[in-house]
């Protein structure tokens, strides 16, 4: 999710970095220390995790937090968490759940039961996306696919950030505690009365949307003939993500309580009305990340193909179903950060998967004033790594 604090953090180190970077003069190719799997073990201990997390809970409003970290491996694997979240502790994963659709895109895609060059007209109602897409006067709808919508080209405002026709935003009342349901007819109604950002697949541009992954959730319940709740309950049953489910009681207490700075905010109709938003645990998420990048939704060998990267706003881009993280070499110029892919969310809420360390990276701040310390956090623990 679009969030400024993580822009606004990139600003401030930015100064430095320049400053530096102007001084003594970089190579434009990024170096990043080879490190074998023996040596990160000696470099980061379940002690140093310990400290590294004890430390994010220290921050204003950060009231609890874990990270788990692990190899492809499984030769370095820990977990550690602070404040009022256990390392068993269920939380709102946010976006990451974007990752658990797009999976299941990818493996409908794997097994020949659509393609993501397929156009949504050929699994969705008529009714349902005519006048979805109208831009500049004219009608795009019929000429959106599903790689567009799992790529965020698709053009489509996003109903929870950007400015519905009445000029409220979905997001601000959420961050206030307004709780309201929105079934995706409600998304779909609103959606069509806003404005698209530009016509479906134009080169260059992508928006990040809520609207493109409930839209993926009505192809998904199109193909598999079954609810997307019931598919993504069938998906945990498979991993064995047994503290993993979608939220759908209205009563749940069960998972840590979402945080906007000190207050809490309790957002059952919200959560429930998706059918999509998830509650889970570090290492469960560590379980689903390694399999996603292992290539059991999608053959490993051809996971390249889904790095088609499009700026969403710096340091991230969006690939087909994953973001990458980059933060750029002037901004971080003692200690290159290598990229890493995968998904967060608007809580502080990460998963991530360094390629050039062979290192998955899962967690929350739970904290939905602050997601960049999550960041932070994936950085330092990086660093100790390297």
């Amino acid at each position: 999710m679009k969030n400024t604090k993580l822009v606004l953090f990139c600003i401030v180190i930015a100064g430095f970095g320049a400053l530096w970077y102007l001084s003594f003069g970089l190579k434009s190719e990024d170096h990043y220390p080879i490190v074998s799997e023996e040596q990160m073990k000696e470099k980061l201990s379940n002690e140093i995790l310990d400290e590294l997390v004890s430390h994010v809970v220290e921050k204003k409003n950060i009231y609890g937090a874990v990270f788990c970290v692990s190899t492809g491996s499984g030769s370095i694997d820990m977990i550690s968490a602070s404040g009022e979240i256990q390392e068993n502790s269920q939380y709102y994963i946010a976006s990451i759940n974007k990752l658990f659709i797009s999976a299941i895109i990818l493996k409908l895609h794997a097994e020949n039961k659509l393609d993501l060059e397929d156009r949504i007209s050929k699994y969705l109602p008529v009714d349902l996306i005519q006048g979805l897409h109208s831009y500049n006067g004219r009608d795009y709808s019929n000429e959106i696919t599903i790689g567009h919508l799992v790529s965020h080209t698709s053009g489509l405002p996003c109903y929870v950030i950007d400015k519905q026709a009445s000029g409220e935003r979905l997001m601000d009342e959420l961050e206030a505690g307004l709780d309201q349901p929105w079934p995706i007819d409600k998304v779909i109604r609103e959606v069509k009365k806003m404005k698209p950002h530009f016509p479906p697949g134009e080169e260059g541009k992508a928006e990040y949307a809520d609207t493109n992954h409930h839209l993926l959730g009505l192809v998904i319940e199109k193909v598999t003939e079954k609810p997307v709740n019931l598919v993504l309950q069938n998906l945990f049953r498979e991993l064995n993500l047994t503290e993993t489910y979608v939220c759908e009681d209205t009563d749940d207490k069960g998972f840590v309580p979402i945080r906007y700075k000190s207050e809490i905010i309790h957002l059952p109709l919200f959560l429930a009305s998706t059918q999509c938003d998830i509650i889970s645990t570090a290492k469960d998420q560590m379980t689903f990340l390694k399999a996603f990048f292992g290539g059991y939704f999608f053959p490993r060998e051809r996971l390249s193909e889904l790095e088609k990267w499009n700026k969403i706003f710096s340091p991230f881009y969006y690939g087909m179903g994953i973001q990458k993280f980059q933060l750029p070499r002037i901004l971080s110029p003692f200690h290159p950060v290598p990229e890493m892919l995968g998904h967060c969310g608007s809580t502080g809420s990460v998963a991530f998967y360094v390629p050039d360390m062979d290192i998955y990276i899962t967690g929350t701040v739970n904290q939905l004033a602050k997601p960049d310390l999550a960041f932070q956090a994936m950085i330092k623990i990086i660093n100790k790594l390297m």
